[in-house]
């Protein structure tokens, strides 16, 4: 009897080895469609990253549609803190046939970008500016208590 169970379980895994191989199991359903837009995609010319210990990076890539972007940047202590200071580009051809090329830099003082299609604010008009020179130059004097 115990024989027979023995055999009875060496020959149902033996079976289950093989049944494996020749199951076939279903393909998994697709569920995110990568061109959902049906936008064309673009090859990738050039590729380039760096990374180092220290923190400081640099990165540029160059597309077939004419994008291309680089960038750098590196930590830097201002006083007690520590703050990353970048420094980049990027170019691209709009629409209307236009070259555009925005250059930006980002560190303690905050983002700043520049380029020739950005627009720039108008200039302060010369009475307004006046009178922050004279509040500049008067400043009221605060009395520490109000008294009525």
């Amino acid at each position: 009897m115990n024989t027979l169970i023995l055999l009875l379980g060496l020959t149902t895994m033996a079976c289950a080895q093989f049944s494996r191989f020749t199951t076939p199991y279903p393909q998994p359903t697709q569920y995110y469609n990568p061109n959902y837009y049906n936008r064309p995609y673009y090859a990738i010319l050039r590729q380039t990253q760096d990374s180092s210990p220290d923190g400081s990076y640099s990165y540029s890539y160059d597309t077939e549609n004419g994008i291309s972007v680089a960038e750098q940047g590196y930590p830097r202590n201002v006083g007690p803190n520590q703050i990353e200071t970048v420094r980049g580009q990027y170019s691209y051809t709009a629409p209307d046939g236009t070259p555009i090329l925005v250059t930006y830099t980002a560190d303690e003082n905050g983002f700043l970008a520049s380029g020739a299609h950005l627009p720039t604010p108008p200039p302060i008009p010369k009475a307004i500016q006046r009178a922050l020179e004279h509040n500049a130059a008067h400043p009221e004097e605060e009395e520490p208590y109000r008294r009525y």
